[in-house]
C-alpha cells in the first residue's frame, strides 16, 4: 500500500496481548504508535486480548500494524482473525508466521531446504534425550529466550525439561554452538547490515535482550565479508522459505566459519535496545522511516 493512501486510513497498532512477552510488546507497540503519529497517520493503539474482533470493530481499524510477540500474535493466529475480517496487516501470513513460531517446525523446513542449524532433537515426556551434551533446551513456541537453559550436565537435564515445559508441551534440545551470535534482518525483502550480539555475561537471556547497557551491539558485525555473505544470503533463504513478508529477523550463531540459523523472529521487537531498528540506523534511515516503510508492506495475504 502506498503511503498517500494509508495516511486517510486508521491505523491500529497491535501490542500487548497475552504472552510471556506482553510488556515487551506493549513498549514495541508505544515506539510504533508514537513514530506512525509523528508521520501524520490516524493511528490508535489497541492492546489486544480475547476480546480482539470487537476492538478492531470498536475502533474501526482500516490497517494494522502487528507488534505483539510470542504467541497470539507471532504465530498466525492473529494474522488469521485479521484475514477472516477483511483487514491488512504488516508482517508474514498465517502459514508463515506459525511454521517460524513453532522451533520443531523450523527445524523440519532447515532440514528440507537445507538450511545450516546446529542438530536437535524433540524432548518427548517420559524418554531419555539422546542428543549429546552440552544442549539447549527450549519451549518449541516461545520467544526471548523464555524458558531456555544451557545444559551442561546430566543432572541438569530435568530440571531444564521441567523448566521449559511451564511455557510449553512441546520442547526441542539443540546442541550448543561455542561462536559469534549474528543476526540479519530483512524489511520487505531488502537485507539489512548483519548485527553481532554480545552480551556482557556471555549469554544472551531476556535480561541481557532488555537492559540497557548488558549488551554490545556491532554494526557491521565482526565478522569476515565471507561469513557476512553467508549470513545474509542464508536469511534470504530462510525469508523465501517460509514464505515471510514484511520485517523479519533471522538469528544464527557462527561456528568454524558456517552461520547456523537457531531462530526466526516475524515480528521483532521495535524497543529501544532492539536489533532491526539498530541495523537500519547503520544505512543512515531513521526510526520513523522503518516504520513507515514496513507500514507500506501491509497486505492481505491469503
Amino acid at each position: 500500500m502506498d503511503r498517500e493512501s494509508l495516511k486517510g486510513l486508521r491505523i491500529g497498532v497491535l501490542m500487548g496481548g497475552n504472552s510471556s512477552e506482553r510488556e515487551i510488546s506493549l513498549k514495541s507497540g508505544a515506539a510504533v504508535l508514537q513514530s506512525l503519529k509523528r508521520s501524520g497517520y490516524k493511528a490508535t493503539g489497541v492492546d489486544v486480548g480475547r476480546d480482539l474482533a470487537g476492538r478492531l470493530k470498536r475502533q474501526r481499524i482500516d490497517v494494522a500494524f502487528i507488534a505483539l510477540h510470542g504467541r497470539w500474535g507471532e504465530d498466525g493466529t492473529a494474522q488469521g482473525l485479521l484475514e477472516i475480517m477483511d483487514i491488512p496487516y504488516t508482517g508474514s501470513g498465517v502459514l508463515g508466521s506459525s511454521m517460524a513460531m513453532d522451533k520443531a517446525i523450523m527445524k523440519v523446513v532447515f532440514d528440507s531446504v537445507g538450511i545450516p542449524t546446529p542438530a536437535y532433537a524433540v524432548a518427548e515426556e517420559g524418554k531419555d534425550v539422546t542428543l549429546p551434551l552440552p544442549f539447549v533446551v527450549k519451549p518449541a513456541n516461545e520467544g526471548s529466550t523464555i524458558g531456555i537453559s544451557i545444559v551442561r550436565r546430566k543432572e541438569e537435564i530435568a530440571p531444564a525439561l521441567a523448566d521449559a515445559r511451564k511455557y510449553d508441551k512441546k520442547v526441542i534440545v539443540e546442541s550448543y554452538v561455542e561462536g559469534d551470535e549474528i543476526t540479519v534482518a530483512i524489511v520487505n525483502g531488502e537485507t539489512l547490515p548483519v548485527v553481532q550480539v554480545k552480551p556482557s555475561k556471555g549469554f544472551y537471556d531476556f535480561e541481557a535482550k532488555y537492559t540497557k547497557g548488558m549488551t554490545e551491539y556491532i554494526v557491521p558485525a565482526g565478522v569476515t565479508k565471507t561469513v557476512a555473505k553467508k549470513a545474509s544470503d542464508i536469511a534470504l533463504k530462510v525469508y523465501q522459505a517460509f514464505d515471510l513478508s514484511g520485517c523479519a529477523r533471522i538469528d544464527m550463531l557462527v561456528r568454524r566459519g558456517v552461520p547456523l540459523v537457531i531462530d526466526i523472529n516475524t515480528s521483532p521487537g521495535m524497543t529501544e535496545t532492539s536489533l532491526v531498528p539498530k541495523a537500519w540506523a547503520y544505512l543512515g534511515r531513521t526510526f520513523d522511516d522503518l516504520v513507515e516503510t514496513i507500514l507500506t508492506g501491509a497486505s492481505l495475504k491469503i
